[in-house]
């Protein structure tokens, strides 16, 4: 059903959710599963793939981390490091390099700051023609 399915993380608590989500649901279906992470700080955004620094180590590190664990897992992985706005690299990759699924966490704003904030999620839906996840990541209690 889906052969290629597309992980977009950005990093953050959310990406637990729908990293445990898809390593099973990969694992059942035989699914190839690409991660995607896209770097936003300004060298990413100026110098795209020369960018270097910091926050591209530690991108590289995470994708790599995240990688091993589908493969330890049993699921056929591999991670790809984007540069620039988020929703528009993801859609330029489904476009450029196809899937059958995408697969996200969203952070769980409510309608009004969606609205007003605009989500990577929302943009991405609206703009590839492949079923899209969204996951919401449960909230941490205090």
């Amino acid at each position: 059903m889906y052969k290629k399915i597309l992980v977009t993380l950005d990093r953050t608590r959310t990406d637990r959710a729908i990293v445990e989500h898809i390593k099973d649901l990969a694992k059942l279906l035989q699914s190839q599963v690409v991660l995607l992470h896209v770097a936003t700080g300004v060298p990413a955004k100026y110098h795209r793939s020369d960018a270097a620094g910091k926050e591209i180590e530690e991108s590289r590190t995470y994708l790599d981390k995240v990688c091993s664990e589908f493969v330890a897992a049993g699921v056929a992985a591999e991670s790809e490091l984007a540069y620039g706005e988020p929703a528009a690299e993801i859609i330029k990759w489904i476009n450029q390099k196809g899937c059958d699924l995408v697969a996200m966490s969203t952070h769980g704003h409510k309608f009004v700051a969606d609205l007003l904030l605009g989500t990577t999620a929302i943009h991405v839906q609206h703009g590839v023609s492949v079923p899209v996840l969204l996951l919401r990541a449960k909230q941490a209690r205090n």
